[in-house]
């Protein structure tokens, strides 16, 4: 197993200009470490992020890009997620001025004032569990916030969730679960980072339990498969990640895609549209990013037509 180094200053951005940190061989097992959104300059609960981050520049660094040996615009990336151990003993959240579900910001524009600051220190203990206090207590659910591929031609920001991953937050992206992403560019160049301790569907208030952490993932190319959207598999579902505003585009994308998901296990496109109706699942992965994160889920049994 390789463990990879970041060279470099991070990225704050999934960006194909960039030159690669490492190449990857399809099939290798290889460890990555990433910083948290804030890149770890928020460390107490009396550091305020519109003091501690002023004048830090942008946010959500980025591990990457890795240059996957062979793979090709039109190939789908099939990432691995072996494990996701922390890097440090506590995680931060807190709320920001500008940024949450249920407070004005740029692109929800109110009269009224953002909320106040906070920052909340959560410090594991002995159980392995993350607690600030007896309520405020949440078991250790690591997943990764951003995981994505480059863009033929575009530079998108490490807040933002695309067709091709980025800052999806759904919690779905966990160890045990494989993440396949679109490749448009040659070698893919991947990126991932913004790992969280917990978050709660929706991550409302827009800061999950962020952490410093180390990765161990693994890559497969699936060579002249081209896919639209992310897609996830659990051992036990079939899901697609759709982004996009307003909410009810994002659901669609999603929908729409794991409908085209199941018409490749034989199902006739109407019928999988019924289906989905009488058992698909549905949930909100972010509702504060740029665009919002819906997640559209079938069971494999379902899906798969009990093959």
């Amino acid at each position: 197993m390789r463990v990879i180094e970041q060279t470099g200053e991070h990225s704050f951005a999934f960006n194909r200009y960039l030159e690669p940190i490492a190449r990857v061989q399809p099939g290798e097992e290889i460890v990555l470490h990433t910083e948290d959104c804030f890149k770890g300059l928020v460390k107490s609960e009396t550091d305020l992020p519109s003091e501690v981050l002023s004048g830090a520049g942008y946010l959500n660094p980025q591990t990457g890009p890795l240059y996957i040996e062979g793979a090709e615009p039109g190939d789908t990336l099939a990432v691995q997620i072996l494990a996701i151990e922390p890097d440090r003993d506590w995680a931060v959240s807190c709320i920001q001025k500008p940024l949450g579900g249920l407070t004005p910001n740029k692109f929800t524009r109110m009269l009224n004032e953002p909320l106040g600051e906070k920052t909340w220190i959560y410090r594991q203990d002995e159980n392995g569990n993350f607690t600030h206090d007896r309520y405020l207590s949440f078991p250790w659910e690591p997943f990764l916030g951003t995981i994505a591929t480059a863009s033929a031609l575009e530079v998108i920001s490490a807040l933002t969730p695309y067709e091709q991953g980025g800052n999806m937050d759904s919690p779905d992206v966990c160890p045990g679960n494989i993440v396949y992403l679109p490749v448009e560019v040659e070698g893919a160049y991947f990126f991932t980072g913004d790992v969280h301790a917990k978050q709660g569907q929706g991550e409302l208030c827009g800061v999950a339990l962020e952490i410093a952490a180390k990765v161990t993932l693994k890559f497969e190319l699936i060579k002249h498969k081209k896919i639209r959207w992310p897609r996830i598999e659990s051992p036990t579902e079939l899901m697609v990640v759709g982004s996009a505003k307003p909410m009810e585009d994002a659901a669609r994308i999603a929908y729409a895609e794991l409908i085209d998901w199941m018409v490749e296990y034989g199902w006739d496109r109407l019928d999988a549209y019924q289906a989905l109706t009488q058992d698909g699942k549905l949930y909100c992965a972010n509702m504060v990013d740029t665009v919002y994160s819906m997640v559209a889920k079938v069971s494999k049994k379902l899906a798969q037509r009990d093959a």
